[in-house]
């Protein structure tokens, strides 16, 4: 399970450092495609193939189906980390997630959120109000059974 939350800075070559306790758990080559709410998901290689599985299961002759085939997957790329724990951003991700300077890392169990610092603040101050209703609702649904 990856957890936590870690600042780091992009550099001119697009490239992030990732936590090691982050890599360890992913392994050496890991998928980075555009996410929900403007950041990037990284994913492990299995984690990956298994999402494709259930993908590969939907209908392409369905419209939103091919939308967010066209975003989530054609947008995805597959790379290695560097020796220093670097991962290079491809330019149309750091566009997509407006990544500029510094970013926040969080750990969202089977993935990465890989956010520029302003949405993150942006997104958490948005929803600072309403979180306590948003886990009252998810915990009274039966999510989370004691």
């Amino acid at each position: 399970m990856l957890m936590g939350e870690f600042h780091h800075n992009i550099d001119e070559k697009s490239r992030l450092i990732v936590p090691s306790k982050f890599r360890m758990e992913l392994g050496e080559r890991v998928v980075i495609t555009k996410g929900l709410d403007k950041c990037l998901f990284v994913y492990s290689e299995n984690e990956w193939n298994k999402i494709m599985q259930k993908v590969s299961n939907l209908q392409f002759t369905k419209k939103n189906v091919r939308a967010f085939e066209r975003s989530f997957i054609g947008g995805a790329s597959l790379i290695e980390f560097d020796k220093q724990g670097r991962i290079n951003i491809t330019s149309p991700l750091v566009h997509y997630a407006n990544i500029t300077k510094e970013c926040v890392i969080i750990g969202v169990n089977e993935r990465l959120e890989i956010w520029s610092k302003e949405a993150f603040d942006e997104f958490m101050d948005s929803n600072e109000d309403t979180l306590e209703e948003i886990t009252e609702n998810l915990f009274d649904s039966g999510i989370y059974e004691a």
